[in-house]
């Protein structure tokens, strides 16, 4: 017997017991759920509340302070507890390297585009990302928006990031207070948005107008930023009513996604406000 089986076998016991037992789920795979593996990161997943569906532990973990925190937070959030052999944790995670514990993410509740729209204060804000497909940039920005008082915020289907658990983490739990849509088409999006009475305003480095300049601030503005790379693409850029720069040093390349729309939307913040 291995040192510390006992002890393992008693911190997962709990999801176990009769009284508590939820029915068994097929382990889920990459391919329909999304994992957040390792024992910081799970750790602070449960920490955030991010909706999950279970917690799964390596058959022979090692159980330190952070699996038995793990193994604590996601039995008071009334979560399935799954010991598994280690190659199916590798194939749920996608990676060798989760060690030895991974947590199962519900799909997320996208909002309908048009009750963003509808949901909207006046004047409003609504941030859209075209091809930022970073979870983290995505998740800063989240967090921003809902700082600074948007109304939500809109992602294509395809070529950008979703909500999966690393954005979840990133938007330290503003995921779960601002309304977030997930569309099929965003130039679609920007003809809806038009029809509502928003200007529809694109960032970009190559912009027209200096963000210091801005002359739709107190109207209602759809933002839409593109990557950092390869920025706005062409379409979506044709659809703008305006396109937006932030001035910069000239040998400063270019800003994060997630910092560059969060100067944007403090700078309309402070507008409103005078």
């Amino acid at each position: 017997m291995r040192p510390g089986k006992k002890r393992r076998e008693a911190a997962v016991a709990p999801s176990r017991r009769p009284t508590n037992r939820k029915p068994e789920s097929r382990l889920e795979t990459r391919a329909n759920s999304d994992a957040v593996a390792g024992r910081n990161s799970v750790v602070e997943a449960l920490r955030a509340r991010i909706p999950a569906k279970e917690l799964l532990i390596a058959e022979r973990a090692e159980i330190d302070e952070r699996m038995t925190e793990a193994l604590r937070l996601a039995k008071n959030q009334d979560l399935g507890i799954k010991e598994v052999p280690r190659g199916q944790l590798d194939g749920v995670t996608g990676t060798t390297n989760h060690q030895g514990i991974a947590l199962i993410i519900k799909p997320f509740q996208y909002k309908e585009f048009e009750a963003v729209l509808l949901g909207a204060k006046k004047p409003g804000l609504i941030i859209g990302l075209d091809g930022v497909t970073d979870p983290h940039n995505l998740g800063a920005i989240v967090r921003s928006a809902a700082a600074f008082g948007a109304d939500g915020v809109i992602i294509p289907e395809r070529r950008n990031a979703a909500m999966t658990g690393s954005a979840w983490k990133s938007s330290a739990g503003a995921a779960a207070r601002l309304p977030i849509s997930q569309v099929t088409n965003m130039v679609r999006s920007i003809e809806d948005a038009k029809k509502a009475g928003f200007f529809v305003v694109g960032l970009d480095a190559e912009g027209q107008e200096s963000l210091p300049g801005f002359s739709l601030a107190t109207e209602s503005v759809y933002l839409i930023v593109g990557s950092e790379g390869k920025g706005l693409s062409r379409l979506v850029k044709e659809k703008c009513d305006l396109i937006l720069s932030i001035p910069m040093q000239s040998d400063v390349e270019s800003l994060n996604a997630s910092v560059a729309t969060a100067i944007v939307m403090y700078w309309i913040a402070e507008k409103r406000a005078k």
